[in-house]
């Protein structure tokens, strides 16, 4: 099986069951020939000064949380299969109603036909309970979402051209059995199904250096309210490209278009953009940009949500096995069609991390984040401290 395909189809499982790579050297059991097993497990300890994101009347916590992930790849001539679960338990040592744990359930696949024609299918189930709230002492949303989609491939990564087809289907639904004073049931105005389209050109200007173009479409269906039903359309061109000076990576610029099915909202449209990009000055020292402006869905009253985000980080390596992480992120959102408010959402988080690779199979870090969001809206508000301890462990 080819690198490409080996590495999109772990690259994918990994991080839609953990939301973040795995910092240890794990080690995999054989099972069978072709057949491999991987257990991880994270353990965190963390205090959390509000933990709810309110303004006021906070209320902090120690909260434990405990990861473990179970891993099964098979590997095939021209195929790899991996099925992982991650389970996320919480325990708030401060406020015990709200201990949950969130699950974690992902499938993946790839195929290599021959030469030209490669495909990667995902799929999974994601089960979680939020514990932010606008209100202190109501319980987080609870909802579940399932996914799944792939990417098929036509052409040779070296060639001139190579062209990506992709195709993703969401459902969204939410757990909360409360009712409003008017009999609604509590999100149900947030529940909805996603069907995305996705088509990418790739033509090589160089060695490493590959224009593109993207072209997207996504129809959104809600299940109660149908006065955002829309569709999504997206233009997209830019640059990708690998390892040029010191540096890696994709920007892409363009327009988005959202039309909803009914008139009772305005059509919105503006400029879109997406970035991402390393620059390794020294082999022990990276730095990483991440941007991007789109449309999102709306939420309290508003059609659609105007996001733009911003997000530079820096990984730096004092000794073989310590490094530290350092990032700040920027993140605007304006609630559009939101006539009551006019919303607007201005958030900075900055993070400072320390880890120890202490064994190939044991990491111990030690993080601090911050964050304040300025709303214009009242008690939307808030400021928030998070330190942390953590140990990631494998076989």
């Amino acid at each position: 099986m080819s690198n490409t395909i080996k590495a999109s189809v772990l690259a994918i499982a990994v991080s839609a069951a953990s939301g973040s790579a795995l910092a240890v050297e794990a080690m995999s059991m054989k099972i069978a020939d072709g057949l491999e097993f991987t257990p991880t497990l994270k353990v965190t300890e963390s205090y959390d000064d509000n933990f709810r994101e309110v303004e006021n009347n906070e209320e902090s916590s120690w909260i434990t949380r405990i990861s473990p992930t179970l891993a099964l790849t098979a590997y095939g001539r021209k195929s790899e299969y991996v099925l992982a679960y991650t389970a996320d338990s919480d325990t708030f040592h401060s406020s015990h109603k709200d201990n949950n744990t969130d699950h974690h359930l992902t499938g993946d696949a790839g195929f290599r036909f021959n030469a030209r024609n490669q495909l990667v299918l995902n799929a999974g189930y994601h089960k979680v309970e939020e514990t932010t709230s606008a209100t202190p002492g109501v319980q987080g949303d609870k909802y579940n979402s399932k996914n799944i989609g792939g990417v098929y491939t036509y052409g040779v990564e070296t060639a001139r051209a190579q062209i990506d087809f992709g195709a993703d289907y969401k459902e969204l639904r939410y757990d909360n059995t409360g009712l409003r004073s008017n009999g609604t049931r509590l999100n149900s105005e947030k529940e909805r199904d996603a069907t995305a389209l996705r088509s990418t050109l790739y033509y090589r200007l160089g060695a490493k250096t590959r224009a593109l173009a993207e072209l997207r479409h996504t129809d959104y269906s809600y299940v109660s309210a149908k006065s955002l039903d829309a569709t999504n359309l997206a233009f997209l061109g830019g640059l990708t490209w690998d390892a040029t000076a010191k540096t890696t990576g994709t920007v892409k610029f363009g327009r988005e278009k959202k039309e909803f099915d009914r008139n009772i909202n305005d059509d919105q449209s503006g400029g879109m953009w997406e970035a991402g990009i390393t620059w390794q000055p020294r082999t022990y020292s990276t730095f990483g940009l991440k941007a991007r402006r789109a449309l999102d869905e709306g939420e309290n009253g508003a059609s659609a949500i105007q996001a733009t985000s911003t997000t530079l980080d820096w990984k730096h390596y004092w000794l073989d096995r310590v490094y530290s992480i350092a990032s700040y992120t920027r993140s605007e959102q304006d609630y559009i069609d939101d006539t009551v408010n006019n919303r607007l959402d201005k958030t900075d988080i900055f993070g400072l991390g320390l880890n120890y690779e202490m064994r190939r199979w044991l990491d111990i870090g030690v993080g601090y984040k911050y964050a304040e969001n300025d709303s214009n809206v009242v008690n939307e508000s808030y400021e928030r401290n998070i330190y942390s301890i953590s140990f990631t462990a494998s076989l």
